[in-house]
């Protein structure tokens, strides 16, 4: 008999052993905040519990009377009553829900302490000493164990309907499963106590159950907690299911990014090439209209000088053709300045922007004032040319269209990027005819915009009739210098 009761014993406490290991190991990976609480406590009633019912099986054997010398059946009345008090927490969370209401979750565990607590003190002076732990094992078993294992199977109940809603089918089936091996652990299996002057256990007792079914309550403990122990750890799979999908969604996601990386990379090769097109169509029709043709004069010229007897015609036309030669060269220097101003490198961005200020002033008489706030940092030659090529345009566009005459410019460094402020007053125009149309002013515009935002920034343009424009735009360089690093 005491063999059979050892592997009862010990498989009894196995299979709570191996849901409170499993459930520790795994509970956390839940994406479930309300499950992934509760079930801490059901991994302390599976260890707890387990702990108690090898001390059981090592009493049996006779191991334990040397070691504890009396006060064994007090350690395994408290290590049974802690064991419960966390099933009746783990049940008291999932069937509240709520990850705010936790506190008031522990209102129900605290309650069956006090409970029986309370039973305790009154049966210590009911019952006489020799049957007062005999009692005392009952009582927790009646007022903690049988609670506690209802509310557990209640809760494993709301989590089937958590698993279903979810599209977890097969895992809430587990749950189902477990609640109700819980509900027999818990109604039949400690309903039959060891027999005791306390009533109802007088008659419905462990001997009783013996005598109906033939087979030990203790068996029914053991293999109810089998069962309950299974589907639970059959449903902590449903974690490993959540962590597939949450990986498939980050790989959706991250495939979805990387083709949007590269639609914009495309995007963005697509308007460089456009951009460099656009300048060679402007660098083309600059040397037609201007050096091309003043070529073609000379060349006409010197060709007409040739045919020329009379030495007087001849000076005035080699006068002429001087002056269409320097202003040729003046053409050239003024094309080249506009692919790359020298200054840029010679004087840096500041100076290099006071000074074409002060040459838009010159051809075209309207003031360009150049405010600079903060000391130029050490750019990059791409942040550079992009302010420059930003407030060139700009100008260019208050030149060809706003009929302004004047214009500030300021240029604020600050810690990690440029700010960029210009406004004319001059008669502006209507955004949105402008995003509608297609024109130079239009390219002019989106050419700014490109030039920021391969840096990483961009540029607002607003403007309404009679208001005139102002141009912003924010170049970051910190980005841009430690890349270079």
């Amino acid at each position: 008999m005491n063999t059979q009761f050892v592997a009862i014993y010990f498989f009894y406490g196995l299979a709570f052993f191996s849901m409170g290991l499993l459930v520790a190991m795994e509970g956390g990976r839940s994406t479930d905040a309300r499950l992934r609480m509760a079930l801490r406590p059901l991994a302390g009633f599976g260890l707890v519990h387990a702990a108690h019912e090898w001390l059981e099986m090592f009493r049996v054997m006779g191991h334990l009377n040397d070691i504890f010398n009396g006060i064994y059946p007090l350690l395994a009345l408290s290590i049974l009553a802690f064991s419960f008090l966390s099933l009746a927490a783990f049940g008291a969370y999932l069937v509240l829900g709520s990850e705010s209401t936790w506190r008031v979750s522990l209102i129900i565990p605290l309650g069956l302490e006090a409970i029986w607590v309370y039973g305790l003190l009154i049966f210590k002076s009911k019952y006489p000493i020799e049957s007062i732990y005999t009692v005392a094992d009952v009582w927790t078993r009646y007022s903690i164990a049988i609670p506690a294992g209802l509310l557990a199977a209640a809760g494993l109940i709301v989590q089937q309907r958590a698993f279903r809603r979810a599209g977890l089918v097969s895992f809430g089936r587990d749950s189902l499963w477990a609640s109700v091996a819980f509900i027999w652990y818990s109604l039949i299996g400690q309903l039959f106590t060891a027999p005791s002057p306390l009533p109802p256990s007088t008659f419905l007792n462990a001997d009783l159950f013996q005598n109906l079914f033939g087979f030990s309550i203790q068996l029914l403990r053991a293999v109810t907690a089998m069962f309950a122990s299974l589907f639970v750890i059959r449903f902590l799979r449903a974690f490993q299911v959540e962590s597939d999908s949450k990986i498939a969604e980050l790989q959706a996601a991250q495939l979805h990014e990387s083709q949007q990386r590269e639609h914009l990379h495309a995007e963005l090769f697509r308007r460089i090439v456009g951009a460099q097109e656009s300048e060679r169509q402007r660098i083309a029709r600059d040397l037609h209209d201007e050096t091309g043709q003043s070529l073609t004069a000379i060349g006409m010229g010197l060709r007409g000088i040739a045919n020329e007897s009379d030495s007087k015609k001849r000076l005035n036309t080699l006068t002429q053709l001087q002056s269409l030669t320097s202003d040729s060269i003046r053409e050239l220097q003024r094309i080249i300045s506009d692919l790359r101003p020298a200054h840029l490198d010679d004087l840096g961005l500041s100076s290099t922007l006071r000074w074409y200020s002060s040459r838009v002033h010159e051809l075209t008489s309207i003031h360009v004032r150049i405010d600079i706030e903060g000391d130029e940092p050490s750019l990059d030659d791409a942040i550079k040319i992009t302010i420059f090529r930003i407030v060139q345009e700009a100008l260019n566009n208050v030149i060809k269209h706003s009929q302004a005459t004047t214009v500030n410019v300021k240029i604020h460094y600050l810690q990690k990027d440029v700010r960029i402020h210009i406004f004319d007053n001059g008669i502006g125009f209507e955004m949105k005819e402008i995003q509608n149309r297609i024109g130079r002013v239009s390219l002019g515009l989106a050419g700014m915009e490109e030039r920021a935002a391969l840096l990483g920034g961009g540029v607002t343009v607003s403007s309404r009739p009679g208001y005139g424009t102002e141009v912003e735009a924010v170049v970051p360089f910190q980005m841009m210098k430690q890349e270079n690093k």
